[in-house]
């Protein structure tokens, strides 16, 4: 291979995915660079400048002239770091998002429209020369926490949501069928009636492929929302993903209005009860009970979103 069979195959990619006129191609007033700096902090709730510049390796002044561009258009609201003082937080304003999930829509099309015209017995191979690329010029090094991005379900998702749980709670904690069904009702009750405003499902992704979710949805309790369905899988832990689900959560109940956020677990999950209380859950009742094949203590928690921190 040399250096010419590279390049010729970035201008024939660069040309396919229409990078050269991406705005036009999405009939969207942006970029293809200025369009990933929105994808960026649609995904990553907590941003600031100097992440997003070693993400996407852009230079300051470039980063910063789109920033500004997008604060002009109110599209994203900037103020002081909750970690460093140094730092200033870029989030997207409600504008924002609604611009962010209209050019994810459209890109979404865009990329379904090329696949159409790939036989399906080329796909598999297809998929398998990407994640070779992928694999081969990235070193063969190991994921890091900024590969994951946070996105709202795809066609599939939610049916991945209920045969993950399933498979993973049978293979860890010998789960039966029960739990399975369980799942089921409460991803079925969400697809055919949640409001957006109120309720949402977060799935984590890594090169590609889901690797994670939790679900907000609405509780009995007036003011309160209740996180549901919290799941990493095996072979993407340790790389923050569950903490970055709880606080893309809390950070939407809150913006949404609710007064506190409630969920229900079982005492076996350790790792998922140290995620709770990081993000200050308190436990306020537990219970023994035999569900899903099982002797368990269920265990009730609680999230006051207007408690001062101490």
């Amino acid at each position: 291979m040399t250096v010419q069979d590279i390049r010729s195959f970035n201008r024939f990619y660069t040309n396919v995915i229409g990078a050269l006129d991406y705005g036009r191609r999405l009939y969207a007033p942006y970029t293809l660079t200025e369009s990933r700096v929105l994808y960026e902090l649609a995904h990553a709730p907590r941003t600031d400048a100097a992440d997003l510049r070693t993400q996407l390796h852009l230079d300051a002044g470039y980063l910063t002239r789109i920033l500004n561009k997008f604060e002009e258009d109110g599209l994203v609201e900037r103020g002081p770091s909750e970690t460093d003082p140094r730092r200033r937080r870029i989030t997207l304003t409600a504008p924002g998002r609604e611009a962010a999930a209209l050019l994810d829509e459209r890109a979404r099309e865009t990329v379904g429209a090329m696949l159409d015209t790939v036989r399906a017995e080329d796909r598999p191979r297809l998929a398998q020369a990407m994640r070779t690329v992928r694999t081969i010029l990235g070193d063969g090094r190991a994921p890091r926490p900024e590969d994951v991005v946070l996105r709202e379900p795809a066609p599939g998702d939610l049916g991945w949501i209920v045969q993950r749980n399933a498979a993973l709670y049978a293979a860890e904690y010998g789960f039966d069928a029960d739990y399975e069904g369980l799942v089921a009702r409460i991803v079925a009750d969400y697809a055919e009636d949640h409001d957006p405003h109120l309720e949402r499902t977060w799935i984590a992704e890594l090169d590609g492929r889901p690797v994670g979710c939790v679900m907000c949805v609405r509780d009995d309790a007036p003011g309160a929302a209740r996180l549901r369905l919290l799941l990493v899988e095996p072979d993407a832990r340790g790389l923050r993903i569950g903490d970055r689900l709880v606080g893309a959560l809390v950070d939407f109940a809150r913006e949404a209005g609710y007064r506190e956020v409630v969920l229900w677990t079982n005492d076996i999950l350790g790792a998922a009860r140290r995620i709770y209380q990081r993000h200050g859950f308190v436990l306020v009742a537990e219970k023994p009970h035999h569900s899903f094949g099982r002797d368990l203590t269920g265990q009730d928690w609680r999230l006051d979103l207007y408690a001062t921190p101490e």
